[in-house]
């Protein structure tokens, strides 16, 4: 492949690649198509996931477990580090670390890093919501809000990002009638 691939050209041949095997089961061509694919594209952490986990599901006739699994963690590594430690590909690592090398403590310092930075993404994620749902300021937005507004509390008690939108959330909710006005002092 000459130039650097665009996105739409990594998922074609990623989804060709799906295409040729199975989920469970990879074929020998569709292990070959990740691993060029890998190789064209290293930074493309869907394929070194995709690859990694399939061969983790198959057995290639002629190879060694071992010369597999050294592969997969290779892959792995490769995923955490171009991912910038995406909290995916640390789950995988931590799940191959734990299951396959018996490298428990390690996989649970990975698996806590994923926790965090997912508790942070879904934060980010509630914020916006809320924040929409108030803008539309509809019955069924602010009703959405409301519930969402309740979690997010319980969730993230200490988060000034999400409190503000929760007020303002609550707020409209009065002005619209949809919650009793607060008593005032």
């Amino acid at each position: 492949m000459s130039g650097h691939p665009t996105a739409d050209d990594l998922m074609k041949r990623l989804l060709a690649a799906r295409e040729a095997g199975d989920a469970h089961h990879a074929s020998a061509n569709q292990l070959r198509l990740l691993r060029e694919l890998a190789r064209d594209a290293p930074t493309f952490t869907p394929a070194l996931l995709e690859l990694a986990r399939l061969l983790q599901l198959t057995d290639e006739p002629g190879v060694d477990a071992e010369v597999t699994f050294t592969e997969v963690q290779r892959l792995l590594e490769q995923a955490v580090s171009v991912s910038r430690r995406n909290a995916s590909s640390l789950v995988e690592l931590g799940y191959f670390l734990d299951v396959v090398r018996g490298r428990e403590d390690d996989a649970a310092t990975l698996w806590e890093e994923s926790a965090g930075k997912s508790l942070k993404t879904l934060e980010q994620a509630w914020a916006g919501l809320l924040r929409g749902w108030s803008d539309a300021r509809t019955k069924e937005s602010l009703e959405k809000a409301l519930r969402l507004a309740e979690r997010a509390e319980k969730v993230f008690p200490d988060s000034l990002r999400l409190l503000d939108e929760v007020a303002l959330v609550r707020e409209y909710a009065r002005q619209d009638g949809l919650l009793k006005p607060t008593s005032e002092p």
